[in-house]
């Protein structure tokens, strides 16, 4: 089975998701936050997911973001939808800014570092690769 990571926005999510063995977190797609509830049905349907981590928006001082109060909303209407997935949360500060500096460290192109579709994707694949290597 799979693990699902989810870095939530206010108006697009970046998602990304492991191999079958669970080792290796791939981005998977950027989806405007108004259909997301759509995307998870269509993907839930196909795929074997154990697991959903969410990115949790704090503060470098560790405070929660405004968006928090709106990924709480989330989980708290996932779980009662997909109980059988194990819900978890991940911290995600930084992760936009990693992701932009992976896209130069791989010499991509001005014009593609800022496309926030990618970034989102790029963001989610690292926030599930902390949550893999945290649970090591």
């Amino acid at each position: 089975m799979r693990i699902l990571a989810i870095d939530y926005g206010t108006k697009k999510c970046g998602l990304a998701v492991t191999d079958p063995l669970q080792l290796i977190a791939t981005g998977l797609d950027t989806v405007p936050t108004g259909k997301l509830w759509d995307w998870l049905a269509d993907y839930l349907a196909r795929e074997a997911v154990s697991d959903l981590v969410v990115g949790e928006s704090l503060t470098a001082s560790g405070e929660a973001n405004p968006v928090q109060g709106a990924i709480v909303g989330f989980e708290r209407k996932f779980a009662k939808l997909y109980p059988e997935i194990a819900l978890h949360r991940q911290e995600e500060y930084r992760t936009s800014v990693r992701a932009r500096e992976s896209m130069l460290a791989m010499g991509m192109k001005k014009k593609q570092r800022r496309d926030k579709t990618q970034v989102d994707r790029i963001a989610a694949a690292l926030l599930l690769q902390d949550y893999l290597e945290e649970r090591r």
